[in-house]
């Protein structure tokens, strides 16, 4: 689910290239994220805002379903 995540949020964004800009990291950084499917828990809100993806999709282990 978090790699399918981070790939709808590089979607939002409009590219990879674009989502870097958007959190001022490089490119490469953000193809890190797509190839792992992990987002940094220090991203996530960041990402969260920019996309819309939302923070339980990103990183379900930090950020779960409220019960």
């Amino acid at each position: 689910m978090e790699e399918l995540a981070i790939r709808r949020a590089v979607q939002a964004a409009g590219g990879q290239s674009a989502l870097a800009r958007i959190l001022q990291v490089t490119p490469q950084a953000v193809q890190k994220m797509c190839a792992s499917g992990r987002v940094p828990a220090e991203r996530v809100l960041e990402i969260e805002k920019a996309t819309g993806v939302s923070r339980h999709e990103l990183r379900p282990d930090i950020y779960p379903l409220a019960a």
